[in-house]
């Protein structure tokens, strides 16, 4: 009677033991999700602001007066993160400052009278950066998450 005693003792303490590492590894397994979600986040944070003052330099840098408006920037982070630039046009240069118009030479021109002398053109950069979630159970066909910035830029 006393060995089935223990023995019964010995079954309890293994499964309330076993039942206790479950729930263990089921809590560190969300803790790493919720840890890859949130770097996952933070990544695409400053890429956006990266692609943001990226797309700024490159719109000074490019003659917005002519046939080659920058209106859209593209690119790809480490294979996961895919970024896409929309660049459009606020305002002309005022007739009085000497500076070509944009004359409808880019794609995204939302208006041309909201100009004056001190600031002639303004640019909206909307910046969308995608992923897929690492560790989603539809792997390749998860849905994507995406990011989106808007910033306004005087030129």
């Amino acid at each position: 009677m006393r060995k089935a005693f223990s023995m019964l003792t010995a079954i309890f303490i293994i499964v309330l033991m076993a039942t206790v590492a479950a729930f263990i590894m089921n809590l560190a397994g969300k803790m790493v999700k919720g840890t890859t979600a949130q770097f996952q986040h933070e990544q695409s944070v400053l890429l956006a602001k990266s692609y943001t003052e990226y797309a700024i330099m490159a719109v000074t840098a490019n003659e917005h007066n002519t046939s080659a408006c920058l209106n859209n920037i593209t690119g790809t982070y480490q294979g996961i993160y895919n970024i896409d630039v929309n660049i459009s046009y606020i305002g002309n240069t005022d007739p009085n400052t000497g500076i070509p118009s944009l004359q409808g030479h880019c794609a995204r021109e939302l208006s041309t009278a909201a100009s004056t002398k001190k600031s002639p053109l303004s640019i909206i950069i909307d910046v969308f950066v995608s992923h897929k979630e690492l560790d989603h159970p539809a792997g390749a066909s998860a849905p994507d998450i995406t990011y989106h910035k808007r910033s306004l830029q005087k030129i």
